[in-house]
């Protein structure tokens, strides 16, 4: 018999990120003593995780925390956690769009909600930033379908689709679309758009910071020159996004975008925020492409726009492909309303059963 604590948990890809998704009954109420079992499951700190399940990166040092709704619009609720594997810390202050695919599967494989059809929604209230997301999971036959034809770029082979709809996330962390009030601001001497639809995102022409915009994750990170002045205009945008204090945040992402390569409305380089994303998050992909959108925005004036009825297909490109977002907005006395945005993601499960955390952290309840 282990003297260990034993905790129901299943690993799911979820997007291009990878995370533990928990019952959140199964963990501790007290937000110090979860904290310390989630450093310990994920093996943090330390670079490799290597006596936890971490991977030893931010994408895949993740947890997903998931419990029935009691809201009337809304089948669970979903709290994201960043672990990082650095340091001992435990971060509540942003959504993940690529975890958010895997609540829906885990819902129903936990009998969190009953599969009704071939296709089942699933309303996720996402608690991080107090917004609705619906996700429609593949359920043929009265099961959770994995195995599919739809390809999302950051991820081998093929899967089910995974449509997710957004809800009204305009300003969901900053307060508004544009926090600032304006298309355009001037931080450390760079040109920059501070937006925020589902992820506060500080857009900066890669030019702007001495790159060309094509560059690997891997180049970047070894360029100080870049590092620092990309987090200099981070820590500036802070109060500009009414965000305070940002230094052990991870919110806002930078986005360095350039012309596109491989014909889709540009192309991204992002800080996640110390770390270059080797693709780019769903909500930052997401406040991204709205930027694009905005008439003298950074990304307005770079991006490779066809013009529309107000409905919009744009492929944003990343360091490992493309992430396509469906957007539609509205412009009313000059300002932007998003009506609606919506992406495709798939996720698999990788593996249920329990993970051990040293009963002298925590003895269960």
């Amino acid at each position: 018999m282990s003297r260990q604590t034993a905790i129901r948990c299943s690993v799911i890809r979820g997007g291009t990120s990878k995370g533990l998704y928990f019952h959140a009954e199964d963990l501790p109420i007290d937000v110090a003593t979860r904290d310390a079992v989630l450093l310990a499951a994920m093996g943090s700190p330390d670079v490799r995780e290597i006596d936890g399940l971490g991977g030893g990166h931010p994408l895949t040092s993740k947890v997903a925390v998931v419990k029935p709704s009691e809201r009337h619009d809304a089948d669970v609720d979903y709290l994201f956690l960043q672990v990082w594997p650095d340091r001992a810390e435990v971060a509540d202050n942003q959504n993940c769009g690529n975890l958010l695919a895997g609540i829906g599967p885990f819902a129903l494989e936990e009998g969190l909600l009953k599969r009704s059809g071939s296709v089942t929604p699933v309303r996720i209230w996402m608690e991080n930033t107090d917004s609705l997301a619906v996700a429609q999971v593949s359920t043929p036959e009265g099961y959770v379908e994995y195995e599919g034809r739809a390809h999302i770029d950051g991820v081998p082979g093929t899967h089910a689709p995974i449509p997710l709809e957004f809800l009204d996330i305009a300003g969901s962390t900053s307060g508004s679309l544009l926090p600032s009030g304006r298309a355009r601001d001037t931080l450390e001497g760079v040109a920059v758009t501070c937006i925020d639809n589902g992820m506060p995102v500080v857009c900066v022409a890669a030019s702007d910071v001495g790159l060309r915009g094509d560059e690997t994750p891997a180049d970047i990170e070894a360029n100080a020159q870049v590092c620092a002045i990309v987090e200099r205009i981070r820590l500036a945008a802070g109060p500009l996004m009414n965000l305070g204090d940002v230094s052990n945040k991870t919110v806002p992402k930078v986005s360095l975008l350039a012309r596109a390569r491989d014909g889709g409305a540009l192309t991204t380089r992002t800080f996640i925020p110390k770390r270059v994303h080797e693709a780019i998050g769903v909500f930052g992909a997401v406040s991204v492409a709205t930027a694009c959108l905005l008439p003298g925005s950074v990304a307005n004036q770079i991006a490779n726009i066809s013009p529309t009825d107000g409905s919009y297909s744009l492929d944003i490109e990343h360091p490992t492909g493309y992430f396509t977002v469906d957007l539609e907005i509205e412009i009313v006395d000059g300002e932007v309303l998003v009506r609606r945005s919506a992406l495709l993601r798939t996720a698999r499960l990788l593996m249920r059963g329990e993970v051990l955390v040293p009963h002298s952290i925590w003895g269960g309840r």
